[in-house]
């Protein structure tokens, strides 16, 4: 299964790096949309299906922290897995942004693995990027459609 992961980062350059790690590791995308802050990425988002967003938190504009919030606001974009990507090490930082819905939380400098495995677990697959098929009982075998 291939996903859709939109990159939110002012660094262009960061972009291209997120974008590599992400091949690298063996991350399955369909399409890396890409974005430079959040008042540009709901611009992508209105656009296009996005199954993860990897977002830096530090960014002009609207930081990441502020996107988050913003996210979760939304109905429809609430359901979207949110991993931020930081040089900051703060335990205050990471508790804000859990407490504002994340759903991970990478430290720069990062690894190709560490970067897979945060991205599964955002999407609640498993190590083979797949969805867990959910036990047929066996009454359900039976139904005609």
């Amino acid at each position: 299964m291939a996903f859709n992961v939109l990159i939110v980062d002012d660094s262009s350059s960061m972009r291209a790096v997120i974008k590599k790690v992400i091949s690298m590791s063996g991350f399955k995308t369909d399409q890396c949309l890409f974005a430079g802050h959040g008042k540009e990425a709901f611009k992508v988002l209105a656009d296009n299906r996005v199954d993860v967003i990897l977002s830096d938190i530090n960014m002009s504009e609207m930081n990441g922290l502020e996107f988050l919030a913003e996210i979760k606001k939304d109905d429809l974009l609430k359901k979207i897995p949110v991993i931020l990507i930081t040089t900051e090490s703060g335990e205050k930082r990471m508790q804000e942004a859990f407490e504002l819905g994340a759903d991970g939380f990478i430290k720069k400098p990062f690894l190709p693995q560490e970067v897979k495995e945060r991205l599964y677990e955002a999407l609640g697959v498993s190590d083979e990027g797949e969805y867990e098929e959910e036990d047929i009982e066996e009454d359900d075998e039976d139904l005609d459609f």
